[in-house]
């Protein structure tokens, strides 16, 4: 990916930190999707920005996460649009190429973190460890993704981070849901909670885009 003429301009990291921090603050809840039928791409993105939540990260899990983001850059420029479950640079490269405002990891490798430093855009790379987060840090990292939160240590290790890492702050993403999140963005180190809980599968099968919607902005009003 260092042969890419645009990672030369790659801002700094603080710079991103700070956009990382915009949109954060903006979205307050990070929904994680996953695309299933590429017809749902566009009625899934409204039902979602009607609710109010216009932070998305589409994950690369499927066969048309690439094509979405492509299409939601194009035609939402409303919209923040980033990628997820990046696992490698060559993801990395591909997110990129489609358009990603941000990329999201499950997890951190050297190399992943190295290849971040680079981008053009802000990179918030996946964490369940003091060590991990030590790793980032070295490179300049001060926003993580805790994943799977929950299974992690959740709260209580949000908690435990502060102490050591007082300037880092997360996105904890895994077993939120309506009932912790408000709990969850309570702490002084989190930014902003990832989840899925507003993306019920059998409401995206049956096309019942206004259920999403009515869930996307129950999910807004439980934080209030």
């Amino acid at each position: 990916m260092s042969g890419q003429p645009n990672h030369q301009f790659a801002p700094s990291m603080a710079d991103k930190t700070a956009l990382i921090d915009q949109w954060c603050e903006q979205a307050r809840i990070l929904p994680v999707i996953t695309i299933e039928r590429e017809a749902d791409i566009r009625p899934l993105a409204a039902a979602m920005a009607e609710g109010g939540l216009r932070a998305l990260e589409i994950t690369l899990r499927s066969k048309h996460g690439l094509n979405a983001i492509r299409i939601l850059r194009e035609e939402r420029p409303d919209l923040c649009i980033g990628a997820g479950t990046v696992l490698d640079e060559r993801m990395l490269d591909e997110a990129i190429s489609a358009g990603a405002q941000f990329i999201v990891t499950p997890g951190s490798t050297p190399e992943l973190l190295q290849a971040g430093v680079g981008c053009p855009v802000p990179l918030l790379p996946g964490i369940s460890s003091a060590s991990e987060i030590m790793l980032g840090y070295a490179l300049g990292y001060r926003r993580f993704k805790l994943f799977p939160a929950e299974i992690s240590g959740g709260i209580p290790a949000l908690k435990a981070f502060n102490g050591p890492f007082e300037n880092v702050r997360f996105c904890p993403t895994g077993g939120i849901n309506p009932s912790n999140a408000k709990h969850y963005l309570a702490q002084p180190n989190v930014m902003c909670v990832g989840g899925t809980w507003m993306l019920d599968r059998a409401w995206l099968q049956a096309g019942d885009w206004s259920r999403v919607q009515q869930a996307s902005r129950e999910a807004l009003a439980v934080l209030d």
